[in-house]
């Protein structure tokens, strides 16, 4: 089965030195997470949708074409506004994955229903992002798919049309997407979906229940009273317009930038009831020294330019991680960062790259069985590796604030989720106006 996504050449980028306080108001792109749900809910919708001010970057350009080969009409030539209209699913198609753990776990169960083989890869280290957990639990309702090597990519989903659908038990430890993506699909199948997980507790949790909120604005009927069981009932789903919010996991780097530097950054555009954790940043970044605030002008957080150490479960929000890493290598005390085994299954092992890497600056970062262990020493300027990453390639941003001569590898990763990264970037350090 070919992988036909091209090498893309490195590009490498000297971080940006702040030599004074950041003060800065952006409007960042939207929500991957947000951009992703609504891209599936609205191809499997029995009417058009729209999505306004989506997240264009590579995981989302994927999640696109992979809905528009099985037959959906996704129409993304306007920036500020997409169209889907959904339209009988169909095989032979190849879906390119790439990186991208929404789009490999998400768009399976669609498969599923579409008539015809679907065949999905990506690029190398996608082949050993976990995925079994949802081969099995779909194998279990009835979805035929063929796999080479176990239960990853590359695979084929048999369509049939139809999925029979009912109850599954997974161990979904290792990624909430498998339980979304079974979610996300469950509607249109025969008998809905009964997900049970079984084992660990299930990271992400907000992602979750983002699943859930999306489900139930598009008219299905979700049950999520019962802890670790979620049930959608078989139904239609409503085509309707999608507002996708800012990316708050992108905005992360930013923010932090205010405390590195002691100033202040403005994310315009927030909504004043969001689908995403901002309550947990707005006390994580406020442990670290920072003050959040939300205003008729956007998302604001200020900075005095001296952090501290945290203590912090992050399991719920795991994308954190590289920056909150980051932040605690500049601290005035150390920190411990729990709860976030399941990232050595991100795009890189975030937790074994976060400890090589900054400890080749000169901080002292042990790598746990679920975290980071950070004592803050005096740091150097170095290359430092994303490994195809770009929260890695955030972090390393973060740490050039205050270090000089941090040398990515590789800045153009930042497109998976944010093309505009490095000039936004660079806009803000240097005093420039982020808005669009």
């Amino acid at each position: 089965m070919p992988n036909l996504t091209a090498v893309r050449p490195l590009e490498p980028w000297t971080a940006p030195t702040a030599t004074d306080p950041v003060a800065s108001t952006l409007r960042l792109p939207g929500s991957k997470s947000l951009t992703a749900r609504a891209l599936v809910l609205s191809a499997v919708a029995d009417g058009p949708s729209t999505l306004r001010h989506p997240l264009r970057a590579r995981d989302t350009e994927l999640m696109a074409g992979g809905l528009r080969g099985m037959g959906a009409h996704v129409s993304t030539v306007d920036d500020e506004r997409w169209l889907v209209r959904p339209n009988p699913l169909h095989g032979p198609a190849h879906v390119d994955v790439g990186l991208s753990g929404t789009v490999m776990r998400f768009v399976p169960p669609v498969a599923g229903l579409a008539e015809g083989p679907v065949t999905f890869d990506g690029d190398p280290h996608a082949r050993q992002r976990p995925l079994g957990p949802l081969v099995e639990a779909l194998r279990s309702i009835g979805v035929r798919i063929d796999t080479t090597e176990g239960a990853s990519l590359p695979l084929t989903v048999q369509g049939s049309g139809r999925v029979l659908g009912g109850e599954v038990v997974i161990d979904a430890s290792a990624s909430s997407q498998f339980v979304s993506g079974l979610l996300l699909g469950g509607a249109r199948f025969d008998r809905g979906i009964v997900v049970r997980h079984v084992g660990p507790p299930v990271p992400s949790a907000p992602h979750l229940r983002m699943t859930v909120q999306m489900l139930r604005a598009a008219g299905a009927a979700v049950d999520d009273s019962t802890p670790d069981v979620w049930v959608v009932e078989p139904g239609r789903l409503s085509g309707r317009g999608w507002d996708i919010e800012p990316d708050l996991s992108g905005a992360v780097p930013f923010f932090a930038a205010a405390l590195v530097t002691g100033g202040g950054v403005t994310l315009l555009g927030w909504p004043r009831s969001s689908l995403q954790p901002v309550d947990t940043l707005r006390e994580l970044l406020s442990r670290m020294g920072g003050e959040v605030t939300l205003g008729t002008d956007g998302l604001t957080v200020r900075g005095t330019g001296v952090i501290h150490g945290l203590d912090a479960d992050l399991s719920d929000v795991s994308e954190f991680t590289p920056v909150l890493a980051a932040l605690a290598v500049l601290a005035d005390s150390p920190s411990r960062l729990r709860g976030v085994a399941h990232i050595r299954g991100h795009e890189t092992d975030r937790l074994a790259a976060l400890a090589r890497e900054l400890n080749g600056l000169g901080a002292e970062v042990t790598d746990t069985a679920d975290g980071l262990e950070i004592r803050p020493r005096p740091l150097h300027g170095g290359a430092f590796r994303t490994y195809a990453d770009h929260r890695m390639a955030h972090a390393a941003a973060v740490i050039g604030l205050s270090v000089p001569g941090i040398e990515l590898d590789d800045v153009a990763c930042t497109s998976k989720t944010m093309p505009e990264f490095p000039a936004l970037w660079s806009t803000m350090v240097t005093g420039g106006d982020g808005r669009r």
